[in-house]
């Protein structure tokens, strides 16, 4: 299945912006996360489709997957 990653901020220093990638059917956000060595301390939000999962969420074909770090400011 075919599923666009987007990462953001400090997520995309040495990796990319928006990226259309493959895995197998059944895969997890957190499969995602892992896959692109992401610390999973580091993926603080996550979204499927514009809207807030976990990491134990199953993605489809043609699923949006946005990662967010944590952010940091006042």
């Amino acid at each position: 299945m075919r599923v666009i990653v987007k990462l953001f901020a400090t997520l995309r220093e040495d990796r990319f912006t928006v990226d259309t990638l493959e895995f197998k059917a059944g895969t997890t956000v957190a499969d995602v996360v892992r896959h692109l060595s992401i610390p999973e301390k580091e993926a603080a939000l996550t979204l499927v489709n514009s809207r807030h999962v976990d990491l134990s969420a199953e993605l489809t074909d043609g699923d949006t997957l946005s990662i967010f770090p944590p952010v940091g400011g006042g």
